[in-house]
Order: C-alpha cells, then sequence, then structure tokens
C-alpha cells in the first residue's frame, strides 16, 4: 500500500520539512502515488508517507488524524476486514471521514487500545502519535508480512518501513554490525531482531511498542504468536473441507480492493491454487532461459489457459539477472543470499506493468508442511534410535571423509534436530564460518538464536517443531523480507492468502500426519487443491524457485565477477580470501557444489559496495527496474 518514515526528536536543531522529505524521498517507490507530511515541532515529531492508491482513491490520505487531531496515523498494509469494524466503531459513537481501511486503525485504538489485535484481520505496520502525550505506539501484523525498522540515536527515536529511509537523519550514525554478518553466514540473511547497522532493529512480528522522550529503547509486547494444537478427531474428508474453506474465505477477503488484482503464477501448488480460487484476469510468471527445468512459464500459461486468465511471461537473461543484481541488494536494505529474490524483482516489474495488487503463495510451506526437509525426522527413525553419543561420533567420522554417498546422512544424523536444522539454509557450519571470518564478532551459535522457538515446541514433534522454527526465523528473515522489498521496488503490493489467522487457526489444528507423509508434503492442502486442479499441479513436488546459480558460477564471464568481489579490499578486511578462491576454484572445476556458500559471500559483498562503498546506486525510476 505505500511507506512509512517518522522521528520524536525533542531536542531537534534542524528544519523538520526538509528531513522528514528526504528520508521518505528514500522510499518513493513505495508509493508514487502521493506523499504527505505532519510536522509537530514544539515536540520534534515529522511522520512522512508515501502512498500507493489501493482503497478510498480519492480520500484516504496519510499522516491522517481522527475527529479532533489528538492522535495521528502512518500504516502500511490492508485490514481485511475493515468493513466490519467500521460498522462496530461507527456503532460505539467514532465518526470516520472517509472510506479507507486506515481510519479503522486510529478508531480502533481509540476504542479498544492494545486489544485491537484481536479484531485485525490483515497485514500492517504502523504508527500513531498521540499529540497529548507526545507517545508513539506502532505495531507489526501477526507474521510479519510488513517490515517495520527502528533506531534510538543521538536520543531521537527513528522509524520506517525501509532502512535507508533512516540513513537520511541527521541523527543517524552508519556504523555496520559485524555480529550480523557472522549469523548472516549460516541463515543467508539476518535472523532475529538486530540487522547489518548497527543500532537499527526490526519489531518482531505480532509485536507492538510503545515510545516516549526520556526512554532508552521502546516498551516492547507481543500480543500473537503463531502455534499448533493438532486435533485427532475430525477424519481427513473433514480437514481437507476445512482447509478449502478457510482459503477461500481468505482468498476473498485478500482482494478487497479498488483497483484490478492480480496472481502471481509458478508452476506450483501453491500459487496455482490461489490462481484458481481468486478468478482473477491476469497472472504472472518468469523463469530463466537456461533449460526445462530453470523455467515454469509452459506450466503457468497451460494452466492460465485452463482457468482461463491471461498470462504474462518473461524469461530472464543471465545479462539481466546479474545487471540487476545490486540494485536489488540496495531495496533489500539488508544483504539476502536468496537468488530467487532477483526472479522475484522480475515478475513484480512485469505485474506492475499492468495492476497495482496482486496475490501470492507465500506461507504455505511453513504452515502446512512443504519443505522437502521436513521429511527428514520420517526417514531412517530406526537409526535416530541409536544413542547419541554414538552418532555424534559416527558423524565425526563422516565429516572427515570425501563427498560421497550418505556422508551428509551421517553428519547430520550426528547432531540433534534443535542443532542441525535452523531453518531451510544452514550455509556455513560454525566452524566454517569462524575459519572464514577474519575477525570473528562474537555473535551467538545459530542453535542459540533459534532456541526459543525449539522451547516454544517443547512437547510437539519433530515435524511441527520445525516448522515453528520457519514461521519464526526463514519466513520472516528470507521469504517475507524479499516479497515486500521486491514487490514495493516496483509499487506493487503482493498479499499472501495463506497468512491469515484464521487460515493459521485451521493449519494449527492439522495433525502431523496431514502435513507430512513418507510420499508428500503439504497433505490435506493439496487434496483441498486437487478440488480445484488438475493432478499435474496440485501433486507436483515442492522445487522452491530454481535459479542456474549453480551454473552460471561455472561460466566464465561469471566466475570472474564473483573473483573480481573476492579480490576485494572488502574481502580482504573480512574474509580469508583464500578460503574464497578455493571454494570458487573446486566449484568452476566440478568438484564440488559450492554454489550457495559462494553466492552468500557474493551477496554481502555486492550489498556493502552499495551500502558502505563509493558509488551508491540511486533509486530507479518509479515502477521501472534497472
Amino acid at each position: 500500500m505505500c511507506g512509512f518514515t517518522g522521528y520524536l526528536d525533542s531536542q531537534a536543531d534542524y528544519g523538520h520539512e526538509a528531513v522528514i522529505q528526504a528520508m521518505a524521498d528514500q522510499i518513493r517507490h513505495r508509493g508514487p502515488d502521493d506523499e504527505s507530511y505532519f510536522i509537530d515541532a514544539d515536540a520534534g515529531c515529522a511522520l512522512g508517507f508515501r502512498r500507493l492508491s489501493i482503497i478510498d482513491l480519492e480520500g484516504g490520505r496519510q499522516p491522517m488524524a481522527n475527529e479532533d487531531g489528538n492522535l495521528v496515523l502512518v500504516f502500511n498494509g490492508e485490514i481485511y476486514n475493515y468493513r466490519p469494524l467500521r460498522e462496530e466503531l461507527t456503532a460505539a459513537g467514532h465518526v470516520f471521514s472517509t472510506r479507507s481501511d486506515s481510519e479503522v486503525l486510529l478508531h480502533g485504538y481509540e476504542e479498544w487500545g492494545e486489544r485491537m489485535f484481536d479484531r485485525l484481520r490483515g497485514m500492517f505496520a504502523f504508527v500513531i502519535y498521540n499529540r497529548t502525550t507526545g507517545e508513539l505506539f506502532g505495531a507489526r501484523d501477526f507474521f510479519g508480512v510488513k517490515p517495520f525498522y527502528y533506531a534510538v540515536m543521538g536520543g531521537a527515536f527513528l522509524f520506517a518501513s525501509e532502512i535507508k529511509a533512516l540513513l537520511a537523519h541527521p541523527r543517524f550514525d552508519k556504523r555496520l554490525n559485524e555480529r550480523a554478518l557472522e549469523s548472516y553466514l549460516s541463515f543467508q540473511y539476518s535472523p532475529g531482531p538486530e540487522t547489518f547497522f548497527e543500532g537499527v532493529f526490526k519489531l518482531n512480528p505480532g509485536h507492538w511498542f510503545r515510545w516516549r522522550p526520556g526512554f532508552d529503547a521502546p516498551v516492547v509486547g507481543r500480543y500473537w504468536q503463531a502455534s499448533f494444537n493438532p486435533e485427532e478427531g475430525p477424519s481427513l474428508e473433514d480437514w481437507v473441507e476445512a482447509v478449502d474453506q478457510a482459503m477461500g474465505d481468505s482468498v476473498e477477503a485478500h482482494k478487497i480492493s479498488d483497483v484490478e488484482v492480480g496472481s502471481f503464477l509458478s508452476s506450483g501448488v501453491d500459487s496455482s491454487y490461489i490462481a484458481c480460487r481468486a478468478h482473477v484476469d491476469k497472472t504472472f510468471t518468469v523463469g530463466f532461459d537456461n533449460g526445462p527445468h530453470y523455467d515454469e512459464t509452459d506450466y503457468a500459461r497451460e494452466l492460465s489457459d485452463l482457468i482461463p486468465v491471461k498470462n504474462f511471461s518473461k524469461l530472464i537473461t543471465a545479462e539481466e539477472f546479474w545487471g540487476a543484481f545490486p540494485r536489488v541488494q540496495w531495496h533489500m536494505d539488508e544483504p539476502l543470499a536468496d537468488a530467487s529474490a532477483v526472479a522475484l524483482y522480475f515478475v513484480a516489474r512485469e505485474a506492475a506493468r499492468q495492476v497495482k495488487v496482486v496475490l501470492s503463495g507465500e506461507g504455505a510451506d511453513e504452515l502446512f508442511g512443504g519443505y522437502v526437509i521436513y521429511h527428514e525426522p520420517l526417514d531412517a527413525q530406526a537409526y535416530e534410535r541409536l544413542p547419541l553419543p554414538l552418532r555424534r561420533l559416527v558423524g565425526r567420522l563422516a565429516g572427515c571423509l570425501p563427498p560421497m554417498r550418505g556422508r551428509n546422512f551421517l553428519v547430520r544424523r550426528g547432531q540433534p534436530l534443535e542443532e542441525r536444522f535452523i531453518g531451510n539454509a544452514n550455509i556455513f557450519t560454525l566452524a566454517e564460518r569462524r575459519r572464514l571470518l577474519r575477525r570473528p564478532a562474537g555473535a551467538p551459535p545459530p542453535a542459540a538464536i533459534v532456541k526459543p522457538w525449539y522451547d516454544q515446541a517443547a512437547g510437539l514433534d519433530s515435524v511441527t517443531a520445525m516448522q515453528i522454527v520457519d514461521i519464526n526465523a526463514w519466513l520472516v528473515g528470507d521469504i517475507l523480507l524479499k516479497s515486500d522489498k521486491m514487490s514495493m521496488a516496483n509499487s506493487l503490493e503482493l498479499r499472501p492468502p495463506f497468512l491469515d489467522k484464521e487460515v493459521m487457526a485451521t493449519a494449527s489444528r492439522l495433525p502431523t500426519r496431514y502435513r507430512v507423509t513418507d510420499e508428500t508434503t503439504k497433505y490435506a492442502l493439496r487434496l483441498a487443491a486437487a478440488r480445484k486442479l488438475p493432478p499435474k499441479w496440485s501433486t507436483k513436488k515442492k522445487l522452491g524457485f530454481p535459479v542456474p546459480i549453480r551454473l552460471w558460477l561455472r561460466q566464465p564471464q561469471w566466475a570472474s565477477q564473483v573473483l573480481d568481489a573476492f579480490s576485494s579490499p572488502a574481502a580482504e578486511h573480512f574474509f580469508d580470501v583464500a578460503i574464497l578462491r578455493r571454494l570458487l576454484r573446486r566449484h568452476v572445476e566440478g568438484r564440488a557444489d559450492n554454489s550457495r556458500q559462494i553466492w552468500t559471500v557474493y551477496a554481502f559483498l555486492t550489498w556493502h559496495k552499495v551500502y558502505f562503498g563509493a558509488g551508491q546506486p540511486v533509486a530507479p525510476p518509479l515502477g521501472a527496474a534497472a
């Protein structure tokens, strides 16, 4: 819907108008339709807003005030049940001046305070400024679909939809957080509330905050948490019906808009199910010009013809991919080594030429058990009955062997689940990253970062524990980071109907055996999708988004580009470059597949050059790619 930024600085000694506009200009791609500002100079508060108009196109301008002007709101997202909430609030005596969903948050906060979250259904990040008390109150949605960053610097509280907006504030002290680099080498993204900028934090999903001048840090509280409570009573058919009904209801809710809504469409069951459920007029797909394994456009066109809807597709060339990568990292704010983010950038660009809103399939794997690795607890359960000390010994011995069939199994099964599974990515081991980094910064081990989520999963089976870890780590740090930043880079709003608290209420009760079986993943979801999809799509195995990085890194043009990065002063500063060159050389020679490790380091070096080197790129023209 938009992007916002602001600050509360009671000791401000600068011009508010110029500062808040400079901050908002950094995120103008999030809102090309309008810009507006609120300034309370006496209190040192300024709010900036860039709008992508979707609901109440004529009204709904932000920053938005309540009836008496005491509360002022900036809000990014959509409240899908705003109409019944508006009726309830009107009956309670509140007076609305617009038809927007934004105003429901203002009056909802007046009426219910922190209890408002029990009633909300949607994706959101927002801040409400109270002119009487001088307090800021804000929150981030249930799953973290929408981003929220904040920092306390020089006594000022700064906040924004993207970190780059904070950099424009005169109090901002730009320093690299090397602890984040250390954790990133394991996770391929920055996990938890810390970011790559020292002193800048993410508000976690399902949390609210309060800030007043004089606070050392915001007061933060949790209002919601995803959990699983499987029920054994209903039959499989009952569960399939419940899933299908929940998804149908969510898709309809996510279509609420005053502009046209389209849908992303890959070859997988998740986006295919949503596209069939939504009855949109346009779908959007990208692939790579590297053979059928990397090209989903034929699948998408075939299903689009069956629905039938118009499909818009594009094949991405290697030159386009590598050329766009620095700008992708600029939009991302923090380094992300998920190469599919670039594909998402291009499919969002294609969609933005036709529509302002798209539906997408994020969250299905985490909620319904879709990742192939969720099979792991079901495989070779007899081996795991061996004592852990014996398995550890066998795993250590296997780790000394050259790559061969079965080695990875023995190494991984030599560790308990809490150590071997930190989410869908585990790039460098703790020992590997310590050898690679010139100056380890003392970041906690990966297992310590995910421990709170394993503690939450105490008493549940291993598959469910893995899902809880992914919902709190991988989904937030990787999947939703790229979906928001790549869509908004192209002034496009992305809505994920799977990430709805009512869908979660159904998924949370689903028995594990109806999520993951010996033969398949997302079992109940696939059966629900089969009511709308031919078997070719409902039974298709999980692929992720295949990107030909492994192949490209063996081609001289791209291997040479990576080698240049690995020979840069920044690489020398952070890493043992002999290790980097060896990883690349072995990959180029075909002796190992080191593509994910190579790409993780290359992504960081690209991002570092963008934000801390010379030649930082400017934002692209509105609605256009680099």
